[in-house]
């Protein structure tokens, strides 16, 4: 029986690892969210709607 005193204790491990994990997976996901919406997604709704103005100041 020597051997199991030389097993580290788990209690608690899994739900302190859950918690960092589902931290890290929130933080990252809104940071790529806001990285797209603002390098991606709005750049390309400013060039739509300037070629869109540009087109319809050349039909008036």
């Amino acid at each position: 029986m020597a051997l199991a005193s030389q097993i580290a204790p788990i209690t608690g491990r899994l739900r302190k690892r859950l918690i960092l994990d589902i931290s890290v997976a929130l933080g990252g996901g809104t940071a790529a969210g806001y990285a797209y919406w603002y390098m991606v997604h709005l750049p390309t709704v400013q060039r739509r709607d300037a070629f869109y103005a540009k087109l319809q100041q050349e039909n008036q």
